[in-house]
């Protein structure tokens, strides 16, 4: 297909409903693809759009109550653009539009800047002595406007490029039918919290790497990631049968990323070199904590009561002082105190869970979480993994005891900087990475966890959610409508699908694009980090991308280079 070829002219259409375009006759329907990006070039601007949905016309009923049969040819093609046609819709997304409105015409030549004076519409190319300026839709193209096939030039102003040196621009993939990388603009993405959604299988986790790798590449942000199957940090399996492994971020960054693990063990089977060991103490855990988890520990709201009348009373000391008491002692604290001994009964019996758990001290020789904070405010981005103790109630109960200690340090720096105003004061952003994300975004508990404070806030303590999720549906509505920039992959359920677009606009169209991707390396963007709604092909995360984006990889270094630098690096944090 030409490039600078019409292919169709707007017939009708609407601002809310789209526009309708009917195909010229030799353009075949088949072209045509949902998610693919035309431009439609009006009297006054250019309408950068997706095409959202492929239809069949005929220009009167009789043809189609007495089709030609499947034998003849000669008649198809006769009725073909003119008695049967294509027909496409397009969702206008962006116009471009010249600063300086000129004439179009005068003394039969036209004037538009995007027309060249000697090639028709061959070309939108504007001149060099126009400035373009991106605009939001708020009218449409008239009638027979022509529409044309999205050019690399148009993709560039719209998203933008990856060496652009005035922003921290970060191609996340390409468009489904051109050679040309789609941007993202990490700046903004860091700036409110997002989502990455897929149903299971679809490469939520590769996607999410990509990203990941992207905010460390251009250092948009400081990253402490909750790996609950260890696939961010080290090695991890890779999609199909020609390759096992793909690197993970520290082998990418290795003076970037420190690794911190809950199992020693299992990392150090896994080859992964300076993991740095992670413990948690019972006087670390509040009752907020076992709240968020009182489903995976099967605690009542009347044990909940209990646990609180029993912090009042211990402090930090609440769960060993539980732990350690009989029968006779419950009794007795009960009658000087409005607990009641069945609840606080049960609360100990299935808070004695958490002495199975490998991680969990009574006391801890040092305050580990202090370390992460450290590291973090040194510019590293953490891993956290997990090993063995991948099961829900130990992801949960970790990732918001964490959380909830380096949000209270950040609200406490985030004050001092707004008090000061002085630039050194001023926090990095921080993104935090989290995995089966409606659970702790679930509409029940999410007004009083730390991770809905969080995405409410914005970027208010400049701490923001990466979240990663299969079960959108499962987000408080509220909480999704603050997601900033949704990244998504194939879903098929209707709530999910529905979940996506809580606070979009004009969503009608992109929901049969979102049910028309295909199950791997295809993703719908939209929101706060791109201009405008995009489905792309993932950009692979393989060898090519590894000599692109990482650092010198470990396997070029000596073991002694290795070690070395680790050692340096915990001398200037002060370990």
């Amino acid at each position: 297909m030409n490039p600078g070829q019409p292919l169709g002219s707007v017939i009708e259409g609407s601002l809310t409903g789209g526009l309708d375009v009917r195909l010229h006759p030799d353009i075949s329907v088949e072209d045509m693809r949902v998610g693919k990006f035309l431009v439609v070039q009006g009297m006054r601007s250019r309408f950068f759009c997706m095409l959202t949905d492929v239809a069949l016309g005929a220009s009167n009923a009789r043809i189609i109550a007495n089709p030609p049969g499947w034998e003849d040819t000669f008649l198809r093609e006769v009725l073909a653009g003119s008695g049967t046609y294509g027909m496409i819709n397009l969702a206008p997304m962006l116009m471009f539009t010249p600063e300086t409105e000129e004439p179009y015409t005068t003394n039969g030549k036209s004037l538009n800047p995007f027309i060249p004076q000697n090639t028709g519409l061959a070309s939108f190319q504007p001149q060099t002595s126009t400035t373009i300026e991106l605009l939001p839709v708020k009218t449409i193209p008239s009638h027979f406007s022509q529409v044309y096939e999205a050019s690399e030039d148009d993709f560039r102003k719209v998203f933008g490029w990856e060496d652009d040196p005035h922003r921290k621009n970060f191609s996340i993939g390409k468009p489904l039918d051109m050679d040309v990388p789609v941007c993202i603009d990490l700046n903004r993405f860091v700036e409110r919290s997002n989502g990455v959604f897929g149903k299971s299988g679809t490469g939520k986790s590769f996607l999410t790497r990509l990203l990941l790798a992207g905010v460390i590449r251009k250092n948009a942000a400081v990253n402490l990631i909750f790996d609950m199957h260890s696939e961010y940090g080290w090695e991890a399996v890779a999609e199909g049968k020609n390759v096992n492994t793909v690197k993970g971020l520290k082998q990418l960054f290795p003076g970037k990323v420190e690794v911190y693990t809950l199992d020693p063990e299992a990392t150090k089977r896994r080859g992964v070199r300076d993991a740095q060991e992670l413990y948690l103490s019972y006087e670390q855990i509040e009752v907020e904590d076992i709240k968020l988890c009182s489903r995976e520990f099967g605690i009542t709201e009347a044990a909940l009561d209990n646990a609180s009348i029993l912090y009042n009373e211990f402090g930090k000391a609440w769960i060993p002082e539980l732990f350690s008491m009989t029968g006779e002692d419950i009794k007795a604290f009960c009658e000087g105190k409005p607990g009641h001994p069945g609840s606080i009964n049960s609360l100990q019996r299935k808070l004695f869970r958490l002495d199975s758990l490998k991680y969990m001290r009574a006391a801890c020789p040092q305050n580990y979480i202090k370390k992460i904070l450290q590291s973090l405010e040194a510019g590293k981005n953490v891993v956290i993994e997990f090993g063995s103790q991948s099961n829900m109630l130990s992801y949960m109960l970790v990732t918001n005891m964490i959380t909830r200690r380096i949000h209270e340090h950040y609200v406490k720096k985030a004050d001092k900087f707004l008090q000061s105003k002085n630039p050194l004061d001023r926090p990095t952003p921080l993104m935090i990475t989290i995995e089966e994300a409606h659970r702790f975004l679930d509409p029940a508990i999410v007004q009083s966890t730390i991770f809905g404070t969080i995405a409410r806030e914005l970027r208010k303590y400049f701490v923001t959610l990466l979240v990663v999720d299969q079960r959108p549906s499962g987000i408080d509505n509220e909480v999704m409508s603050q997601i900033g920039t949704r990244i998504t992959a194939l879903l098929n359920d209707e709530k999910d699908i529905d979940a996506i677009f809580t606070g979009v606009s004009g969503a009608g169209g992109l929901r049969s694009v979102l049910a028309k991707l295909d199950s791997k390396q295809q993703a719908l963007i939209l929101g706060h980090a791109v201009p405008m709604p995009v489905v792309v092909r993932t950009r692979p995360y393989d060898s090519v991308f590894y000599a692109e984006i990482g650092d010198q990889v470990w396997e070029e270094k000596t073991d002694a280079e290795v070690f070395a630098a680790a050692e340096l690096a915990k001398a200037d944090l002060g370990f």
